[in-house]
């Protein structure tokens, strides 16, 4: 009998090797139409009838199946992973990005982590459920979706807006960046939850000048001014603020080590993470980090206009505070304009969260799991919009030396197979029991 832990490794790597790029550009995007039919193909070789969605753009595709379970009375769950990926150049990388090669014990390429291997799990796992006719406690919708590296704007968003009666009835979800291993201590580990996301404020800046002769005298240079500006918000700190699932976090880890936290002193815990610590430090305070710079087309001409792109991350409850401090770091000056995605948080309680412990612990005996929030953004801030409860939860187990937050857009990204296998092992449990 084919497991799902069987298959899981094979499709992370077929997905890998279907490029598809998002670079929030209809003209080079690449699209997802591929990968969507590959999952729609095996989902139907299973004995489902998915439904194929292109979204908005040409070729953005979508697919959506859904399971029914035992009881039609309670809210069912999604389990939804997005299928685009971030460009990649093949200089640097041990390996080419769209190989899928499995090699030294990982299956390497672009989207191993962001998140093909979510998307091979639950295919695995929705494909063995039917083959068996496993009838799952509630009903279950997987979902495989379009542009999340973009907002969602061609994915979950756009399915929510356009075709919320696919998640009818859906009250709890689970996807990416969640349910994987820190080791804390020699055989210790602590499998985190994400219950809380920063919410995201891409911002679009321009300054404006007198064009003339880069030869003479300037006092109002564009891009002068917005550089000092850049360079002002470069330099600022927002204040830390301990947000619920941060201090749980941090408690939590407290526990297991033996090292006391101190409440009034967070950063310092942070500190004792590792490489772990630049994505849960980010998660202390707001941030805003400048991406791109665009001014002038002369060595000679000191243009009229000066813009630049910021990538700002809020704190659930700061985003009047934060848009405040922008307007002043920034001044009057800067004129700004920008799109908003919202942030996310739960609580970290209830049968859900039972369950993913309970499937955690049955593979990994004196694991434990914990809440944290996640720095950056998933299409858990399309799905909020119908309501939806969601967790970050995409188990994987990982070597203790493995840089892990490096991987997210990085180079040489890669999953371990052996942690492919623990979390399709894991999903599976999860789901009978959720």
């Amino acid at each position: 009998m084919t497991s799902a832990a069987d298959e899981v490794v094979r499709f992370t790597s077929e997905l890998i090797r279907i490029d598809t790029t998002n670079t929030d550009d209809p003209a080079t995007c690449v699209g997802e139409r591929a990968a969507a039919e590959y999952v729609a193909e095996r989902l139907t070789d299973a004995g489902y009838d998915p439904i194929y969605v292109e979204s908005g753009g040409k070729g953005r595709g979508n697919v959506v199946v859904r399971l029914p379970g035992a009881d039609p009375g309670r809210g069912a769950l999604l389990v939804h992973g997005h299928l685009d990926v971030v460009p990649a150049d093949p200089d640097g990388w041990t390996v080419h990005p769209f190989s899928g090669e499995v090699r030294d014990g990982y299956v390497w390429g672009r989207g191993a982590i962001d998140m093909k291997h979510m998307v091979a799990m639950s295919l695995a796992v929705a494909r063995r459920f039917k083959r068996d006719g496993v009838v799952p406690p509630r009903d279950i919708v997987f979902a495989f979706v379009a542009d999340e590296e973009a907002g969602g704007f061609q994915g979950a968003r756009w399915l929510v807006e356009h075709r919320p009666e696919l998640f009818e009835g859906v009250t709890e979800a689970v996807s990416e960046v969640g349910g994987f291993s820190l080791t804390v201590r020699d055989g210790v580990r602590a499998y985190l939850v994400e219950t809380a996301e920063k919410g995201v404020m891409w911002l679009r800046l321009k300054v404006r000048g007198a064009a003339g002769h880069g030869s003479m005298i300037h006092t109002d240079n564009a891009v002068a001014k917005l550089a000092a500006a850049v360079a002002r918000l470069d330099a600022h700190r927002f204040p830390v603020v301990l947000t619920e699932p941060v201090r749980e976090f941090l408690q939590g880890v407290a526990e297991l080590t033996g090292v006391p936290f101190d409440e009034d002193d967070p950063e310092a815990a942070v500190a004792r993470l590792g490489s772990l610590a630049r994505m849960i430090g980010a998660s202390l305070r707001d941030t805003a980090n400048v991406t791109m710079f665009h001014a002038g087309y002369k060595a000679n001409v000191v243009p009229a206009v000066a813009e630049a792109t910021v990538d700002g991350r809020m704190l659930p409850g700061r985003e009047e505070a934060f848009e405040r401090t922008l307007a002043e770091v920034l001044g009057p000056d800067v004129e700004q304009e920008w799109d908003t995605l919202p942030p996310v948080q739960t609580t970290f309680d209830g049968h859900l969260v039972d369950a993913m412990a309970a499937a955690i612990s049955a593979e990994d005996p004196g694991a434990r799991v914990l809440p944290y929030m996640l720095s950056a953004g998933t299409d858990a801030k399309s799905f909020q919009l119908l309501g939806i409860r969601h967790f970050g939860f995409a188990p994987l187990r990982l070597p203790p030396d493995l840089d892990f937050t490096a991987l997210f857009h990085g180079v040489d990204e890669r999953v371990p197979v052996d942690g492919l296998e623990f979390g399709a092992r894991v999903l599976d449990r999860f789901l009978r029991g959720c």
